[in-house]
């Protein structure tokens, strides 16, 4: 079982939920598999999906734009969220959600 795409994906901070919708390479085009996984869960496998950024202070306008354009970068977290996928259902198979119909 391995992700061959990732469909969707929304950080949920206030549920403490990272909501996926994404296929396995077994997949057709017209099945998809959507879960939703506990936050705590990805930090136990080393992965810090959120993000908050509140205490952090700029100098000049500059660098906070360099800071953020680099750690809002949406294929690195997509990267992330892919490793994290294909390490968690391996550990955890029987938690693979079944196919839907897109």
């Amino acid at each position: 079982m391995e992700i061959k795409e990732l469909v969707s994906f929304y950080i949920n901070e206030t549920s403490q939920t990272l909501d996926v919708t994404f296929r396995i390479h077994s997949d057709n085009e017209d099945e998809i598999r959507t879960d939703q996984i506990e936050l705590e869960e990805s930090k136990t496998f080393g992965y810090v999906l959120t993000q908050n950024n509140s205490d952090n202070f700029y100098e000049d306008e500059e660098e906070e734009e360099d800071y953020f354009d680099e750690f809002f970068d949406q294929d690195f977290e997509e990267e992330e969220i892919i490793s994290f996928l294909n390490e968690y259902y391996l550990i955890y198979p029987k938690r693979l959600p079944d196919t839907q119909l897109f």
